[in-house]
């Protein structure tokens, strides 16, 4: 019976370590919506040799970021193409290139409202909180990988 008893102390025992260490190695993944109220990507395109460039922006129009134990490690997002602007044209109340970009000599927004970018590998650099992100970038149902560097205002590893 005392052996029953200590052998059943023991596996008790054993259970409760190895929750405690399930417990510890619990990771924790969480998403978080993108408002794309408070989100735009700024563009800069330049010619060939650089003798000039436009700049502007292009809004989200839904996206999510993917994070593990605190760390990004992905992304979706779906990108308004309808929404392109021209920076120095928007300032000087002209359409500029705007509509050129619209239009089937680049964007087609027409036929191709929206593009997606989809964020597969994330490195994150403490000593400057930037982050590295590679992903897939898919514009009128043409995907070319691309890499973006961001820092993230004030809070590390997020």
């Amino acid at each position: 019976m005392q052996k029953s008893i200590i052998t059943l102390g023991i596996i008790l025992s054993f259970s409760f370590l190895s929750q405690a260490q399930e417990s510890k190695e619990t990771v924790l993944e969480e998403s978080y919506l993108l408002n794309p109220f408070q989100s735009v990507i700024n563009w800069k395109g330049s010619y060939l040799f650089k003798f000039a460039e436009h700049n502007g922006t292009v809004e989200f129009k839904k996206g999510k970021l993917f994070s593990k134990d605190g760390a990004i490690t992905g992304g979706t997002f779906i990108i308004d193409m309808t929404t392109i602007t021209n920076e120095e044209h928007r300032l000087h109340k002209s359409n500029g290139p705007v509509e050129h970009l619209k239009n089937s000599d680049f964007f087609d927004v027409t036929l191709y409202p929206e593009a997606s970018l989809d964020l597969t590998k994330v490195t994150y650099y403490s000593n400057t909180n930037e982050h590295r992100f590679e992903g897939d970038l898919t514009i009128k149902d043409i995907t070319k990988s691309i890499m973006i560097k961001a820092m993230v205002h004030d809070i590390a590893k997020t």
